[in-house]
Order: C-alpha cells, then structure tokens, then sequence
C-alpha cells in the first residue's frame, strides 16, 4: 500500500489507484455521484444479525430492508455475485445479486465499477442461502463511496508502524484494532461509575497554564498572542485539583490530558490521558483501595471478570487485595546491601556503578535509588503490587512518612513491570510546602528541566486551609495497556507520530 499522500498526475500512480481514479471519472460521466449526499439504510447489519439469529437453510423472509457497509470480499460469477459487507463495529453479512433480481445492466455494472474497500447500500430481501449464510438477496444497490486506495491484503499485513500512522484502515481490516477503539469509552463510563458510587465530583481544569507543576516533567511551551506571555501545556491537573478541594469540593477527579516533553516508548506518550483524584480526609491508604475499586471495575466491564486476557492469549488476574512491598527493602534486596532512606548519594552511585548504570550527574540522591529500583526490580513486578515508601527529594508535593525517615507516604502501583498509578498522603502544611517548592525552583536554575516552579496562587490557596486528604493520578492508555497487553501506542486511537519522509 502506498502511503503517498502528495498530489500526483495520472502517469505517476500505481495502476490500482489509476484503474480506480478512472473508475469514479466513469461514474461522473455516466450521470452516477460516487460520493453521494445520502444512500438508503433501513437497518445496521447489527440489527439485521440480532433480529434474524435461528432462521433455518434456504429461508426467505419477505422482510425488505436497505443495508450498507464496506466490501471487504466479492466474487463474480455468471448469473450470481456474492459480497460480504462489513460495518464500523466489525458485523458482517452477505450481499448476493442475481441477474433475475436486479437485471443484467445492474449486475455487469456491480461488477465493473465496484472494488474492495467501496461502500454501498444493498436493498432487498433478508434471506438464508442454500448453504444457511444469513444474506440480503438485493433488488437493487448504490454505491455510497468510492474507495480509491485499495485495501491491505491478508498476504501482506500493516506493520505496528503503518497501523499506528493509518489507523483508519488498522479499524477497517483488524478486529483487535476495532476492540481496543471501543474498549477505550467501556473503560472510561466505569471508571466515572466508580467515581460517583465514591461520592466523587468530576471538573476540569487548565490545560494551558502560566506555570508548570503537579508532577516532575519537562514540559511543552507555548506562546499566547492575546496575553503576549509564554504558557506551558499540563504536565499534570493536582495542583488545580487541590484548589478544587481547599474550596470544598473535597472528593474531586478529572479524567484528562497531559503533554509531558521526554520521551516516547512502549508505555510513554508525549500526549496521554491521567485520571487524577483527591479525596478529604483521605491519605495514601485509602486512595489505594479507591485505586484498586477503578482498576477492578474496570475490568469487569470489559471482561466481565478480574482476569483478563491480553491480546497474546495470557490472562491477568487483578482480582483480590494486591501485594506491598517496600521500595527500600526492593532496593536493598536488588543490590545485596542494606539500603535506607538516609544512604548516600555516594554510596548509591557504587551500587549504581556495580550494576552497570549510566549515572546522570543531576540526579539527586532519591532520584538515583529510584533508578536502581527500576533497574533490579522493576520487570519482576507482574502481579498487581505497591511499591510503598519513596524518598522525599523527588516528592515535593508529598507528605513525610509519619514512622520512617526521609521517606513521603506515596506508592507507585506496578502492573506487568510498568508502573501503573501513583498515590500520595497528600503535604497541607503551606509553609513546609512553599520550601520544597524553593528547594525545586533551585533545582531548576541549576539546569533540572523537570523541576516544579513555585506557584505563589497555589500556596495561598493552601494557606487558606488545606484538609488531610489522599491523592492519586493513573495513566488511562496505561489502564488500557494492563486489560489488553497491548503497547501504548496501540491503546491510544492516534498518538504521535513524525511525519512521514518525502
């Protein structure tokens, strides 16, 4: 398939799409609109398959409808075709044109101008054919669209590269294409069920914003003409989301998108949807079983059932109460020593050096024992499991444990080696915050592209008086990701992708 999107004559195009750019010509001059304004359909082919479902062999109906879907198979015979019509969910059924139904202009003419991939509107009976094949014996047809590119073949799959950049054909030819397209809503109408049996509110909040903060990330910046000032696109809605809640609103979510400027893989996008929640008089336990609540709910919208089965065939049970483990004690166990909180950076970079690590000079201290966690015990986290107990120079916006020191009440949530979820026991104390917001803004200044900034309008919303609460932000394409094992590229309908070469 070419992928050519570029303006061409007729002398430099491939012979399929050249027959069939003389196809349509022909239409126009015979009087014929290939892309008509309105076709005829009575009934989805859902519908037709639903109402029809026990009909015996070789059974007429006299029920006469109007149908329409892309051809996605067609054989020509003498007296007799036969097509197979599929519409966007993936229902199929049976077209079958005989000369003595629709005449022999009608029939030479389905066979001439009419390709694979062309959309058209069959009317006629609603029969079984002599081999029990539920079908509309048509009395007439019109085309609805003229497809002028043909379709891949079963021969010559997409590539994931090609599915990503052209999923409007990825949906046409490929079911799981279509599954994980309509799983994505299924999944979103649960989450907000959970939310509301919860009590939570859901808002929504900036996505331009004069400063970044909510998470550390190195943010996309844009420019406003009207205001003549730089803004930056949401990394993250938390500290939007906790004004929501100093003015009351104390269980709050948003399901929303985030632009975060670093890399892309199999579970980063630059562009991808987070929910995120707070709830008053919470903290990092609580949200942990609201978490928990979602993720279960979830799957048993789409599978109706706690165990899944991903797209390969495996299952995953998320079902029950799920394993903690203690990052330090992860940490420790990955390196054969005893690891804290209060280790030191010096000591951290030996570990980081024996395990064969690239150290980036700008980590600070709990920025380098999260990396060697990633290192030693990040793939061995298949099962549901929170990974409780992070250090508190990467968490500003967090709580101090109230047991351990030098660590904040936060877990990530790790499903099939990537994390999931995050949670917090939320910091409320203004003064502790704004110094750890100064303590960001330094690092900043020293080159940390993703340090937080200090929000002066968040600070004095926390100072008007902040609740004790939890907090918690999933990513939805990850969601996606733990119900199907798929990539996220494939959870997400269009992520981005670089233009394609001349």
């Amino acid at each position: 398939m070419t992928t050519d999107n570029s303006p061409a004559t007729e002398d430099d195009l491939p012979e399929q799409l050249r027959i069939r750019r003389e196809k349509r010509a022909s239409l126009i001059e015979r009087g014929i609109e290939p892309y008509p304004v309105a076709v005829a359909r009575t009934k989805s082919l859902k519908e037709v398959r639903e109402k029809y479902t026990d009909l015996a062999v070789d059974v007429a109906t006299g029920d006469i409808e109007s149908l329409t879907g892309r051809i996605i198979f067609k054989r020509d015979t003498g007296k007799l075709c036969f097509a197979t019509l599929r519409e966007g969910d993936g229902t199929e059924l049976q077209a079958m044109l005989s000369l003595d139904k629709v005449g022999q202009d009608q029939l030479d003419a389905w066979k001439s101008d009419i390709d694979l991939g062309d959309m058209v509107s069959v009317t006629g009976e609603i029969i079984t054919s002599k081999r029990g094949e539920l079908s509309i014996l048509a009395t007439s047809w019109a085309l609805a669209s003229k497809s002028l590119r043909p379709l891949p073949n079963d021969h010559k799959p997409m590539s994931e590269e090609t599915r990503v950049r052209m999923r409007y054909v990825d949906l046409i030819v490929r079911p799981e294409a279509r599954v994980a397209a309509r799983m994505r809503p299924a999944v979103m109408r649960s989450l907000r069920e959970t939310f509301n049996s919860e009590s939570f509110i859901e808002v929504e909040t900036p996505m331009l914003q004069v400063m970044h903060g909510g998470a550390t990330a190195r943010p996309f910046k844009t420019f406003s003409n009207a205001y003549d000032m730089d803004l930056y696109m949401r990394i993250a809605p938390e500290l939007f989301l906790k004004r929501c809640v100093v003015g009351g609103i104390e269980r709050v979510f948003e399901i929303n998108r985030n632009f975060r400027n670093e890399g892309a893989d199999s579970s980063h996008s630059p562009e991808f949807a987070m929910v995120e929640s707070y709830m008053a008089y919470g903290d990092w336990r609580s949200i942990a079983d609201v978490t928990r609540s979602l993720i279960q709910n979830a799957a048993m919208a789409v599978a109706g059932s706690h165990v899944v089965t991903h797209h390969d065939g495996r299952q995953a049970d998320l079902g029950g109460t799920w394993k903690e483990i203690s990052l330090y004690d992860a940490i420790s166990e990955g390196v054969g020593e005893k690891v804290t909180a209060l280790t030191s950076i010096d000591e951290l970079k030996k570990y980081a050096t024996k395990l064969g690590m690239k150290i980036d000079p700008k980590w600070v201290t709990g920025k380098l024992a999260e990396e060697i966690f990633e290192h030693v015990a990040q793939d061995k986290l298949v099962e549901p499991t929170f990974v409780m107990g992070y250090p508190v120079d990467t968490s500003p916006l967090v709580r101090a444990h109230r047991e351990t020191p030098g660590v904040v009440e936060k877990w990530d949530l790790y499903v099939d080696g990537f994390e999931l979820a995050t949670g917090y026991s939320e910091l409320i104390d203004p003064v502790i915050q704004r110094e750890r917001l100064i303590e960001q803004a330094q690092l900043g200044a020293k080159g940390d592209l993703e340090a937080m900034q200090v929000d002066e309008d968040f600070l004095r919303a926390m100072e008007f008086g902040m609740p004790p609460m939890g907090g918690m932000g999933m990513g939805v394409d990850r969601l996606l990701m733990a119900l199907t094992g798929l990539g996220i590229r494939e959870t997400i309908l269009f992520p981005l992708v670089k233009p394609e070469a001349d």
